[in-house]
């Protein structure tokens, strides 16, 4: 029994160790990019709204300076939309690493880690991330928030994946979670008269896509860009 109960403790402990050097090695890769300007493609679909797709630029700067532009320089993103960027997600410190086995995603085999807070004050929860092992690139992300609710964000790598950039992010999000920035106003669709009601909402699912042409990467982000 204590043979049995020795091998359950060492097998444990190995899954932990496995599961913290799988996040460093994704860090590791993530790290290598102080900040980045990138332009893309912004798609927004959310029920309710016409909102046509925009060209943005988009500013990231170590370690969670994160922010989108749309033509005529209005920001736009849900609620809680720093988690759209890989890179301010995994730099947050005091969290630990769970092995969660793996599984299939989009035909492919992934390790699935969990990510918990170690800071009972924190706003995440939970960050459930779906990891290529072999090069070190998350493809899904499913983040627990106390006050923004459970947001999907799933990830296509091209040209910029040896910095863990992806060509594709779409990110899904509980559309009652939805808020738009001050200032912006947007046009409903044929036949709605009025904002929906919270209960029109309830459960129903928003979703923003952003397709990356270009990424200049470590060549200075100025504050101004962030305010």
């Amino acid at each position: 029994m204590r043979l049995i109960v020795a091998f359950l403790l060492f097998s444990l402990g190995a899954r932990a160790q496995d599961a913290d050097k799988l996040i460093r090695d994704v860090k590791a890769k993530l790290d290598q990019v102080n900040d980045y300007k990138a332009t893309g493609k912004l798609k927004t679909d959310v029920t309710f709204l016409k909102i046509p797709v925009s060209n943005v630029q988009v500013y990231y700067r170590k370690p969670d300076r994160f922010k989108v532009k749309k033509d005529g320089g209005i920001s736009l993103l849900p609620k809680g939309g720093v988690s759209i960027n890989l890179n301010a997600l995994m730099m947050r410190d005091n969290m630990t690493a769970v092995n969660a086995g793996e599984t299939t995603l989009n035909g492919a085999r992934v390790r699935v880690v969990k990510l918990l807070p170690l800071d009972d004050k924190s706003d995440l929860i939970l960050t459930t991330m779906y990891i290529d092992e072999g090069r070190s690139l998350i493809y899904k992300a499913v983040t627990t928030t106390r006050d923004n609710g459970t947001y999907d964000m799933q990830m296509s790598y091209g040209k910029f994946a040896k910095y863990g950039l992806p060509d594709k992010v779409v990110f899904t999000f509980n559309i009652n979670d939805y808020k738009l920035p001050k200032g912006v106003t947007f046009e409903y669709e044929a036949g709605e008269t009025a904002k929906p009601t919270p209960e029109q909402l309830k459960n129903r699912k928003g979703k923003v896509e952003i397709t990356y042409d270009n990424y200049v990467i470590n060549a200075g982000v100025p504050d101004a860009v962030f305010k």
